[in-house]
């Protein structure tokens, strides 16, 4: 049978195994293990079939714990089944785990390794997880590379059927999940040819089955048999070690790859020995191969069979001569003796001069040959330690290893990508090293790095590509090419210092090639002549505006590094090939915008031109172009993490940082400068309605009433820059609009909902170059002037556009259609909110490291903000609720005390005017003031007392925010019996009908006939009414809002559910670029407006307080439809590629869901007339 080669990630080779051997397969999104489910739905909708001859059932759960659950009743139901999970995921499934490792069912559980959220999130890779399941006793197969997960995922399931055992398959998070390579695909008749038919029979007949198998299983038992029963099934478990080493030697026979409980790999008579598990062995075998050249003999040992951990095995490969031994853990687990796998190897080896563990790797820090290189200088040192640590400077407590200049000579081409989130160079570098991979003979190998911004951040693509297998598994440091997207990154990164002798780099301007000399700073000029580099530029920028684009420039680029690397390719088979991947991944948009990457792939080719470089370039001075703001977390952590050598930084950085806390007002101050256009004010044409104020995600576009001196003293003359404000009580101010366009992401939704634009042109986007003059003004304007928010009613759009927002700059993608509610809210609210944050999109925009878009005021006072989990957001927040209540109980049993004993007038008024203003915010704020000054002057005792505990005297504003996947599914269980709790908690719900943050899953806010990842066939449920739900109780304030189509009513529904003393839920419609509106993200407002006119969205308010009075607690705000439905639903991709791939499913679910929302409308006009 001829072999057959493909370029994929880890995640599609372990879904391509899992398919194979999986009857079930139930799922729940988690980054980065979503993918694999992804490709197990979307061939089960194709119809793609098993070994066994049918479509995979593919399910969606609510929760990784219920896909756990519906493994073990799908095993139990004599099905074989399978899930994929990672990090906190995997530990919901850890009950489920020792019922099915007790029950002997042979279910596999994929895993992407990735570590858990202890004092932060981290979303990247380490064995944390995994090892957090080890006590469970299921059988833990780990693969090393992406061709690995394709042979050894085999394994798992082989050896889970063979030995009625659950085994657990993982492999690294990112680094070999996310790892594009060129690897043989295993074909499933050869799969099938190992199954063990009569082991499988036997499962199906052990199944539960009432006519068949009426037996009664998992009871309960007593302290009398308990320990016997768990006893009794050591030998079954034993048994596995022989199973799975005789399932990896015919693995190896059919590939010829080498596969055992433990192989070896370096010199036979080694003296040092690494034991490793996971990508980093790709490494280390580059590292010894590289010693070997100078004569050292190390050696590794690699780990596939980690649990049941095999002595047998592990002594069968180690070198008799390697008397010294380092075993490295891709985890921490603090108090210990020492990591998980070091402490197996100690049970082991006993007679080793040196046994020591030490760390690597943790949340996917990169783990390079110098630094593998240092491990095996330590095993020679005087002073080998134990409990040492590689990839960080530790100036605490000091374990970590120095490392000295080394690298690995490799037959391969590597290249480097900067860009920008969202401009496609990401896609278009998959999209090269497939067609490396699968049109020429050569090895490729793809891997890329994000930062923390949801879109419009930073990306860089590491692609590898030669005439023999790559094991670089870490970041290319010494490219051929490299190429940047954006030319304001020359200025923020020393990109070039990853640049190889005579390398080639390649600049995204709109420079000219006399021009761009004078715009690049020295240092980068000093390292083009010294490195002997080629440059070019080309302005893509242009041809994508040109043609059509905007500012996706990815096809254009890829064309341009196919023109300067014809070793490759040559150009025109490049261009055939680049047109097949472009209508193969933009045909769902219409074959439009598959003719404008066409245009784009011809035009790139053609648009290079060569910079000259000046050997003078060499003897430039660089001079210092950091700016330093005089904060020091800003200059000394933030701007380091930004200018990516957060790797940089030491331990000693973090010790002000223990649990986690981050400082505000961070993001403001990073200037990213990523907009190519910005929004520029106009003020003839300007109405002051403040629109463009509360439309904007990012808080970069803000209303000011300034007054002659605050004019007087800005940075520069605007005198003649501002009107005279309408209305009544502002004379003597005057009114401006003014943008940050070093902040400003370019979304154009202000410049799309400015009414002023009616008739004249108020906001218009100009190049970001004409205003980047304004940024100074722009930063003396926001944090200098006084927000005077006071003289217009703070119930209108126009009134809340002059309140300061807490929450600006944040990280989220351009035009989305969440952050304007947040930011509303903390207009409103800001100051005296406590946030419980879902984690998901919003919590990533909202908290991610060193970026905090929260900020204070003048008086220090702002959001106080936390992430707990994903599941359990709801009862976090009801936590800091019921912390807030018995803080303030407490003090107030004293503050009856003192009013039951003081003769003191103006205490016992003060106190009188706290308690009747308990419970309304605003109002107790005013009250806690007056209380605390009176309590000083008093100076008694227990006014002492109060005093040193008044930060909890004011009510707090209590939020629990987050989006669709956690309020609908996953947290939903705690969310309704936090609001049936009936406390006074705040919840709003960023409904964008999808799991935005880990890639567009379907929850069950999705709407009938969606088209989502897990929803490939369009989905066939109806919406979940979330709404209906929580106004059943009677008692929770209910609104559901969309900005966009009424501001008023938005602004009036958030406020009133602050005000009720009681539970509240708002669901706000949030538009994301998962929903592919066809008209793009500047019209997010637009689309929630046609949203609610076809009748897709409803408006209302449900008060109880209403009820009280005797009238209709519910208000309909929503107008009669006056837009089609199906008019609108066709300007999004998600449903317009149902009806292009299944036109019949379209018309019959479109037409269900019309019906549907047609009801609702009509039951919603009931209700609001009873």
């Amino acid at each position: 049978m001829a072999k057959k080669y493909l370029s994929m990630d880890g995640n599609q080779a372990a879904a391509h195994v899992a398919y194979a051997f999986s009857e079930v397969a139930s799922i729940y999104p988690i980054t980065p293990s979503s993918p694999m489910a992804e490709h197990a739905e979307a061939w089960a909708a194709n119809g793609m079939k098993n070994i066994f001859g049918s479509p995979v059932n593919v399910i969606e759960m609510q929760s990784e714990a219920g896909a756990a659950g519906a493994v073990h009743g799908a095993l139990q139901g004599g099905a074989l089944a399978t899930t994929f999970t990672a990090s906190q995921g995997l530990l919901l499934m850890i009950p489920n785990l020792y019922k099915i490792v007790g029950e002997n069912l042979p279910g596999v559980f994929h895993v992407a390794a990735r570590a858990l959220a202890t004092r932060s999130l981290n979303i990247f890779g380490d064995h944390q997880d995994v090892y957090a399941c080890r006590q469970t006793g299921i059988p833990m197969i780990c693969s090393h590379s992406v061709q690995e997960v394709m042979d050894l995922g085999g394994v798992a399931h082989l050896t889970a059927i063979k030995g009625s055992v659950p085994v657990m398959h993982f492999f690294d998070g990112f680094r070999t999940s996310h790892e594009i390579q060129k690897v043989e695909v295993m074909d499933y008749d050869v799969l099938e040819s190992l199954l063990d038919k009569e082991a499988l029979a036997k499962f199906k007949a052990n199944a539960l089955n009432p006519h068949t198998n009426p037996i009664e299983r998992g009871g309960a038992e007593n302290d009398d048999i308990y320990f016997q029963g768990r006893e009794a099934q050591n030998k079954h478990i034993d048994a596995v070690v022989e199973i799975a080493a005789d399932y990896m030697k015919k693995i190896s026979e059919v590939t010829g790859r080498e596969y055992a409980p433990f192989t070896y790999y370096g010199d036979p008579n080694a003296d040092r020995v690494i034991i490793a598990m996971g990508s980093v062995t790709e490494t280390i075998k580059d590292t010894i191969d590289e010693m070997a050249k100078s004569g050292e003999k190390v050696g590794l040992v690699k780990v596939h069979l980690y649990r049941p951990f095999s002595a047998k095995y592990l002594l069968k490969v180690l070198p008799a001569t390697a008397k010294k031994i380092a075993v490295l853990d891709r985890t921490k687990e603090p108090g210990s003796a020492g990591e998980p796998l070091y402490l197996d190897v100690c049970s082991v080896i006993k007679d080793a001069d040196v046994l020591i563990g030490g760390r690597y790797g943790m949340g996917s820090k990169d783990t390079n040959p110098a630094q593998i290189k240092a491990v095996y200088d330590h095993l020679n040192s005087d002073n080998p330690f134990n409990s040492f640590t590689i990839g960080i400077v530790d100036d605490v407590t000091h374990l970590s290893l120095p490392t000295e200049e080394f690298n690995v000579t490799g037959d391969y081409t590597e290249c480097l990508f900067y860009g920008l989130g969202s401009d496609g160079t990401v896609s278009a570098n998959k999209s090269s090293i497939k067609i490396i991979g699968d049109h020429t003979d050569l090895y490729s190998q793809a891997y890329f790095a994000y930062d923390s911004k949801k879109a419009g951040g930073t990306t860089r693509s590491n692609l590898r590509f030669g005439a023999s297998p790559i094991r670089a598994t870490y970041y290319v440091n010494n490219a051929d090419f490299i190429s940047c997207s954006l030319d304001n990154y020359v200025l923020k990164y020393d990109m070039l210092k990853n640049l190889k002798k005579n390398g080639s780099f390649l600049l995204n301007t709109e420079f000219s090639k006399e021009e761009v000399a004078d715009y690049l700073p020295n240092r980068v000029k000093k390292q083009l002549a010294t490195k002997n580099a080629k440059f070019y530029i080309i302005n893509a920028n242009k041809i994508a505006m040109e043609i059509g684009m905007g500012r996706r420039t990815n096809t254009i680029l890829q064309s341009a590094f196919f023109a300067l690397n014809p070793q490759i390719l040559p150009i025109d088979k490049a261009v055939e090939y680049m047109k097949e991947m472009a209508k193969k991944s933009y045909s769902k948009k219409g074959d439009a915008i598959v003719q404008l990457n066409y245009k784009a792939i011809d035009a790139g080719k053609d648009a290079i031109e060569e910079v000259t470089v000046d050997p003078k370039w060499a003897d430039l001075e660089i001079q210092e172009t950091k700016k330093l703001t005089g904060d020091d977390h800003f200059d000394n952590f933030v701007s380091v993490i930004n200018a990516l050598d957060g790797n940089d930084l030491p331990v000693s950085a973090f010790m002000d940082k223990l649990d986690g806390s981050m400082k505000s007002g961070m993001a403001y101050m990073e200037k990213r400068g990523i907009a190519t256009m910005v929004p520029q004010w106009n003020k003839d044409d300007c109405i002051q309605c403040n629109n463009c104020v509360m439309v904007c995600p990012h808080a970069t576009i803000r209303a000011f009433l300034m007054t002659d001196e605050e004019i007087a003293n800005a940075p520069e003359d605007i005198s003649n820059d501002v009107l005279k404000p309408m209305g009544k009580g502002v004379d003597g101010l005057s009114y401006r609009i003014q943008v940050s366009p070093d902040n400003c992401v370019g979304c154009g939704l202000c410049v799309e909902q400015c009414l002023g634009n009616k008739k004249g042109e108020a906001l218009k986007m100009v190049n970001v170059h004409e205003e980047l003059e304004h940024a100074p003004l722009a930063d003396y304007i926001y944090k200098e002037v006084e927000y005077r928010d006071d003289k217009y009613p703070a119930t209108t759009v126009k009134g809340v556009g002059f309140k300061r927002p807490y929450f600006e700059v944040s990280g989220a993608c351009p035009g989305c259609g969440e952050t304007p509610y947040y930011r509303l809210a903390t207009q409103l609210f800001g100051s005296d909110m406590m946030i419980a944050n879902a984690t998901g999109c919003s919590s990533i925009y909202s908290g991610s490291t060193p970026s905090t878009p929260f900020t204070t005021d003048k008086n220090g006072q702002g959001p106080a903000w936390c992430n707990s989990l994903f599941e359990d957001n709801a009862e976090f927040g009801f936590g800091m609720k019921l912390a807030q209540d018995a803080n303030r109980a407490a003090l107030k049993n004293k503050l009856d005390e003192i009013l039951a004993s003081t003769d003191n007038a103006d205490v016992k008024a003060a106190i009188d005017e706290y308690y009747a203003t308990y419970e309304d915010g605003e109002a107790n704020a005013k009250a806690t003031d007056k209380l605390v000054a009176a309590l000083e002057a008093c100076g008694c005792d227990k006014a002492q007392e109060i005093l040193k505990e008044k930060e909890f005297l004011s009510k707090k504003s209590q939020w629990i925010l987050g989006g669709d996947g956690w309020a609908y599914d996953i947290g939903y269980g705690g969310l309704d019996h936090v609001l049936a709790a009936n406390k006074d908690v705040n919840v709003f719900v960023f409904d964008t009908e999808v799991y935005s943050n880990t890639g567009g899953q379907a929850s069950k806010s999705t709407n009938l006939g969606a088209i989502a990842q897990f929803a490939a066939a369009g989905k066939d449920v109806k919406k979940k009414d979330l709404a209906a739900i929580a106004m059943s109780y009677g008692y929770i304030y209910v609104a559901q809002v969309a900005m966009g189509a009424d501001m008023n009513q938005c602004v009036k529904a958030i406020q009133e559910a602050e005000s009720y003393n009681g539970p509240s839920l708002v669901i706000g419609y949030a538009p994301c670029i998962n929903h592919g509106i066809r008209k793009g993200m500047s019209k997010a407002m637009e689309e929630e407006k046609l949203a609610v006119q076809s009748g897709y969205w409803h408006l209302f308010r449900f008060d109880p307080r209403k009820a009280i009075e005797g009238k209709n607690p519910f208000t309909l705000d929503s107008k009669a439809p006056t837009k089609e439905y199906q008019e609108f639903i066709m300007g999004e991709s998600r449903y317009i590629n149902l009806k292009k791939q299944n036109p019949e499913r379209a018309a019959k679910l479109f037409g269900e869901a019309e019906a549907n929302a047609k009801a609702k409308y009509e039951a919603l006009v009931k209700r609001a007339e009873d």
